[in-house]
């Protein structure tokens, strides 16, 4: 049976990343999740707090937003 889930248990590869450039950044949850709306997505600070803590999925859009918000590649965001 198929397990869509990290080794360590996450719903996603990206959150730590997320986290980690974030916080790089200066940034606050609530101030990303203001940062990906003024770009286009509709998200608040509950899902970036749960993607981060590897609780939700991301979609390939959501990916591609973040990715934008956050000044990283796809493979940066996805990659280890």
């Amino acid at each position: 049976m198929f397990i869509n889930k990290t080794e360590d248990g996450f719903n996603n590869i990206c959150g730590k990343r997320i986290t980690e450039k974030r916080i790089a950044m200066g940034l606050s949850q609530r101030e990303l999740a203001d940062k990906l709306q003024l770009i286009g997505l509709d998200i608040d600070k509950n899902a970036i707090q749960r993607i981060e803590c590897g609780k939700r999925f991301v979609t390939d859009i959501e990916i591609k937003y973040l990715s934008r918000a956050l000044e990283l590649s796809y493979i940066e965001l996805l990659g280890e």
